[in-house]
């Protein structure tokens, strides 16, 4: 098996004008539940350790480093999980072209690109848009990753017609010689190129911040990377949790012109994480501490997701060892998730499709159920997520004893839930996706849903709910 080691490699910089500015790195929290990553070839197949973890086994020495440490040329890998069915690919001494990247500029405000079209926004990759240096300084461009080599790595999409966006753009990469960098700017890294798809839902984003997540901890950095946008998405609520994971932003197009990278990695989609691929798949996980699972391995237990929560919640600067016990002075928090209309993305209408029609009704009955509650001090908090900053909804999260709402992406926030933290979930007739009773079996938290005939619930039905969930409590 090829060496897996992180990879510190300094360059000659090349026709470099203006070298970019040096933002530094933002160090890794200490997180209580943090497990090393170091790679374990052994790793079980289809174990929660392949799928939440360091599965990332086969690695594809494509251009090897230890060439590279004595030419000075690029070096470039994949690590590939045969339980993702995907790869994580990296390499030193990339240049990017933007120029080669069909896609809109990215960033912006809503307001000033509504109706714009999805197509816009999404890049088509021109051969060249990656470049690496040969060894021998090869006057003849080559692809470096020959299709039947992609199709091992990076498989394509089953579905015809699809795209995928990862594997186009390391399609893209070709071989040149040194005369052929001529960049710009030059990034000391190391720098994580993320390509989104659905940028605007809570779910999907947290596929893609895992993802990101498991990308630098799979590749070794030592600090956080720095993160680039390889799309053309405008600005969302969502960036503000991207800006407070990595050391910085920034989005291709803002590039004026070639850029070359010290150190890059190339992070799957989202569709290729767990959290996805767990809608389909039966995914025989359960969460505990990392406490535990270091005093009892199991392939089917898993403290990834509690890592993963902690890693938010830290970057966020809110504490991560704080749990419900000791709390009850303050009262017990029962969260109500609730659904409001936005604008979510350019082509959205601003208005969300109604899963619970008495919402408000509901909301006022549990506030009377609350405020005269027999036994304990019970606070509803109301859960205006739209128009809440991301570290005010995770802080909100962070605080709950009982997560109770319609099914809905925010309910996705259960990964920076705390221990013991108890979700009920209320599902409609056209939503009974498993997507949040899933994220809480991983996490190993207790999940209860109520089934309903039509999108009317009857106030007390979940209010009788609530009482046998607090009871458990101890209130």
């Amino acid at each position: 098996m090829a060496d897996s080691s992180p990879i510190n490699i300094r360059y000659r910089r090349p026709h470099l004008p203006t070298p970019s500015p040096n933002i530094p790195s933002k160090p890794w929290p200490v997180i209580p539940s943090y497990l090393p990553w170091t790679l374990n070839p052994n790793v079980a197949l289809n174990s929660c350790e392949a799928y939440f973890g360091n599965g990332f086994t086969k690695i594809a020495d494509i251009l090897p480093a230890k060439l590279a440490l004595r030419t000075g040329s690029s070096w470039f890998r994949c690590h590939y999980s045969q339980t993702l069915r995907t790869s994580i690919c990296e390499g030193g001494k990339i240049m990017m072209d933007p120029t080669k990247i069909e896609m809109s500029r990215g960033g912006e405000k809503i307001e000033d690109v509504l109706g714009r079209r999805e197509e816009d926004e999404l890049p088509r990759f021109k051969d060249g848009a990656f470049l690496v240096e040969g060894n021998g300084g090869s006057r003849l461009k080559r692809k470096l990753v020959r299709e039947k080599l992609l199709d091992k790595l990076i498989p394509a999409p089953v579905k015809p017609n699809s795209r995928h966006l990862i594997r186009e753009s390391v399609s893209s990469i070709v071989v040149g010689g040194a005369n052929d960098f001529d960049c710009q700017e030059w990034v000391e890294g190391p720098a994580l190129l993320v390509t989104r798809v659905e940028y605007a839902n809570l779910f999907h984003t947290v596929t893609d911040w895992y993802s990101a997540y498991v990308s630098s901890r799979v590749t070794g950095l030592p600090n956080r990377p720095h993160l680039v946008f390889v799309d053309g998405h405008c600005e969302t609520q969502l960036d503000e949790t991207w800006n407070a994971l990595f050391s910085s932003l920034r989005y291709a197009k803002s590039f004026t012109g070639p850029v070359c990278f010290n150190h890059v990695i190339f992070s799957p989609l989202g569709y290729e994480t767990p959290l996805f691929r767990g809608l389909g798949e039966e995914i025989n996980c359960h969460g505990v501490s990392a406490h535990d699972l270091k005093q009892s391995s199991d392939i089917h237990k898993t403290a990834r997701l509690y890592e993963f929560g902690e890693m938010i919640r830290a970057a966020f600067g809110l504490p991560v060892n704080r749990h419900h016990v000791g709390k009850e002075a303050s009262g017990h928090n029962v969260l109500f998730i609730r659904r409001e209309d936005y604008f979510a993305h350019p082509r959205h209408e601003g208005a969300v499709e109604q899963r619970l029609s008495n919402e408000k009704e509901v909301f006022n009955s549990l506030s009377s159920w609350a405020s005269n509650h027999p036994k304990c001090k019970v606070n509803l908090v109301n859960g205006l997520f739209a128009h809440m900053a991301m570290k005010e909804q995770v802080r909100t999260i962070q605080d709950a004893w009982v997560i109770i709402g319609a099914h809905g992406a925010g309910l996705t926030h259960l990964v920076s839930a705390t221990p013991n933290t108890v979700l009920l979930e209320i599902f409609s007739p056209k939503f009974k996706r498993p997507h949040f009773q899933l994220i809480a079996q991983w996490k190993g938290l207790e999940a209860h849903g109520i089934f309903l005939h039509r999108i009317h619930a009857e106030p007390q039905i979940i209010i009788n709910r609530l009482n046998r969930i607090m009871s458990s409590l101890g209130c």
